[in-house]
């Protein structure tokens, strides 16, 4: 009986001692993981149950240990609606065992209505004596910095950097994603150049310039019908892609747009007087080669440069 009680004592104690030494292994593991920006996490499967080893995903989402319980539910809820769907499909096919592993980049959703970026991948590691899954393990990194300035360099690739609209590089690979994904549409492509522009730079100077270029794409941008792209080639000269936009339509904007030129445009240090010369190339998808629309447009603007500017004038692609 002694020795029965010496033996519960002995495990007891080793119990004890194992049970700290975790203890000690998961503090120093919180201490390495903390403030690197990844996550560490374990999933009970079959209840959802999360344990996380270190506090990182919840103050990337702005939550205290307290205001967020630790369960696959209330990680789907955090989850960016655009988003969910994929993740969750992600999840659920490696649970089922079609994929050997779960890895996605997504958004979750602060507690500010803001959203982080993080790169989340775990795997099943035990199953149970049916062969399902039992226990998952994974990370979670915050990668919203790098996803940042990620979207900012595909941003200045793509985008004219003083106004914001589309450059012309962009305008073209829209065009030639128009012709498979939009064929049989009625399109344009709409050349419009800045009438005396060049006085109001040698007037007001280059400032006053840029910003006049400026108010002209969110002229563009708020006046363009539906399923019309807005580009700037450089200077003054800005072409817009309409696609499935019928004439009435684009002879609207062309009138508004016209309307709005003969108004005194009010800068920092001055009142510019401009007007706006179009050519309008209408065609039809598929077309092969954007440069030759681009062309025939440029050709018709010149026709109303040469008759006295402040106009438009209307051309078909054969």
């Amino acid at each position: 009986m002694n020795d029965y009680r010496q033996k519960l004592e002995q495990l007891t104690q080793e119990n004890r001692r194992l049970k700290q030494e975790n203890k000690r292994l998961e503090e120093r593991l919180n201490a390495a993981l903390d403030g690197t920006g990844l996550c560490l996490w374990e999933q009970h499967v079959p209840t959802g149950k999360l344990t996380i080893f270190n506090m990182e995903w919840g103050q990337m989402l702005g939550f205290s240990p307290q205001e967020l319980e630790a369960t696959v539910d209330i990680w789907k809820s955090k989850l960016h609606p655009d988003d969910y769907p994929q993740v969750v499909a992600a999840l659920d096919d490696h649970l089922a065992g079609k994929t050997s592993s779960y890895q996605v980049v997504h958004r979750m959703l602060h507690k500010n209505g803001s959203h982080s970026w993080v790169s989340d991948r775990g795997r099943v590691v035990e199953f149970d004596a049916q062969g399902q899954p039992l226990r998952m393990m994974g990370t979670h990194i915050d990668i919203t910095q790098e996803k940042r300035y990620e979207l900012e360099l595909a941003k200045l690739a793509s985008s004219d950097p003083l106004t914001g609209v589309l450059n012309r590089a962009k305008l073209e690979q829209e065009f030639n994603q128009l012709n498979l994904t939009q064929p049989q549409q009625a399109a344009a492509v709409i050349f419009i150049d800045l009438d005396d522009f060049k006085a109001v730079n040698d007037q007001f100077g280059h400032r006053a310039g840029d910003a006049l270029l400026i108010k002209v794409a969110h002229w563009l941008a708020s006046m363009a019908p539906p399923n019309t792209l807005v580009a700037r080639m450089g200077g003054d000269e800005f072409v817009l892609l309409s696609v499935n936009v019928s004439r009435a339509a684009i002879e609207q904007f062309v009138d508004a747009l016209l309307i709005r030129g003969q108004q005194p445009v009010t800068l920092e240090n001055g009142v510019a007087h401009i007007g706006f010369s179009v050519g309008v190339c209408e065609f039809t998808t598929p077309y092969v080669g954007f440069n030759a629309l681009y062309t025939l447009a440029d050709q018709a603007m010149y026709q109303i440069k040469k008759n006295g500017k402040h106009g438009v004038t209307f051309v078909h692609a054969n």
